[in-house]
């Protein structure tokens, strides 16, 4: 009897009441399912971005994860993939280089294109789940009939707000011609040939007008490019605009902000200058050259940072194996380890390797370094009394 009510507790069964009363129960009492959304705790009834589960186990008591209906729930294109050859942190030699990793689920590394180099329009097929990134990707479809292998299909990062339908074009060559007569038209060099055969006045009267227009023509143009998923070289994008996959040399792929939820902005181009200004997610303000390439928009999947595995083993699924204290170690294997009790000793935090842990700068520093130790670097990540009050923007 037991057996057969934990069963049916399991399975979420009841006894479903009479016909009379059943159309009442269903209008005023919701359904009960495995899965539940977690409900803002207010008057407007807002549904949270994240899914929680019934704790009728202890490894789901706490997990929490960011609710994404709208992804695609089949299995990746396959020409795209390859095999994932895990090595668990171990050189050619067989010595762990990278501790605390191993195990992990079998996957299919995604071929992310960052280089955007083929033009012309794509269609969105479906955005999809990359095991191996924390950011979304989005499948996309050449409208070229004569594109073929990756010139036909390929992944990109998806930006926020991208769905299935959308349509993104890369702009890495430069504004193609048919766009731009479409927005500016054929007729400014016959404008400009007839300034000659009239007075000056009316030459400049003329020149006002096509000033004008030419302005009026930069706004309808960034209207059609600026869009979330498009690719465009930095001195094409205006300033404020959200921007991620940032390149760092003219010909290289996106490297910066590609984390899920990330964003730069770009904040100034210097006029005849080589130098656009971005300033970038954690706060630093550094210079990138005009002719290197970012994306439009925010990262997707921006409730990643707030996810919760709820259980030991689903880190282990990721491949990533318990990482050990070192104050729980003997003194032979960790500075920190070894004495009686919980104790370091009054030591600062270290590595195993003896490295300061804790407000040792580790990076080539900036304006506040050495003379010309990193000159792309205007202004420095804000830290301690200026992080906290939140002085980065």
């Amino acid at each position: 009897m037991f057996g057969v009510r934990a069963g049916c507790r399991l399975l979420r069964l009841s006894v479903q009441p009479c016909q009379t009363v059943c159309h009442a129960l269903r209008t005023s009492i919701p359904t009960r399912s495995y899965a539940t959304q977690e409900v803002i705790a207010s008057f407007n009834n807002v549904e949270s971005e994240y899914k929680t589960y019934k704790p009728i186990t202890p490894g789901i008591r706490h997990l929490k994860r960011p609710d994404n209906p709208h992804l695609y729930k089949g299995k990746p294109l396959r020409p795209l993939t390859v095999p994932l050859r895990r090595k668990g942190g171990r050189n050619s030699t067989g010595r762990i280089t990278v501790r605390f990793r191993g195990g992990g689920h079998k996957q299919r590394i995604r071929l992310v294109d960052f280089m955007r180099t083929e033009p012309g329009e794509y269609d969105v097929i479906r955005i999809e789940y990359d095991p191996g990134r924390s950011a979304h990707i989005a499948l996309l479809n050449a409208r070229d009939v004569k594109a073929e292998g990756t010139a036909k299909w390929k992944y990109i990062l998806a930006p926020e707000g991208l769905r299935a339908g959308d349509v993104v074009q890369s702009f890495r060559s430069g504004i193609p011609e048919d766009l731009y007569r479409e927005v500016f038209g054929t007729q400014t060099e016959a404008a400009e040939a007839e300034d000659g055969e009239i007075d000056a006045a009316e030459a400049e009267q003329r020149a006002k007008e096509r000033a004008t227009t030419h302005a009026l023509g930069i706004g309808i143009l960034s209207g059609k490019t600026i869009k979330p998923g498009n690719c465009l070289p930095l001195k094409l994008i205006p300033t404020g605009t959200v921007i991620h996959s940032i390149s760092l040399k003219p010909e290289g792929k996106g490297a910066l902000v590609r984390s899920a939820g990330t964003f730069a902005r770009v904040l100034h181009h210097e006029e005849g200058g080589r130098y656009s200004h971005i300033r970038l997610q954690s706060g630093e303000i550094r210079k990138i050259l005009q002719t290197c390439v970012a994306t439009v928009g925010k990262v997707s999947n921006a409730a990643w940072g707030g996810r919760s595995l709820g259980k030991a083993g689903r880190s282990r699924w990721l491949g990533w194996r318990p990482r050990v204290r070192g104050v729980a170690m003997n003194a032979c294997d960790h500075p920190h380890g070894g004495g009686r009790g919980k104790s370091k000793s009054n030591k600062h935090p270290v590595s195993v390797w003896g490295w300061p842990t804790k407000g040792k700068r580790t990076r080539k520093p900036g304006p506040k370094g050495p003379k010309g130790s990193n000159k792309m670097v205007l202004k420095e990540r804000p830290r301690g009394k200026e992080k906290r009050s939140g002085s980065s923007t």
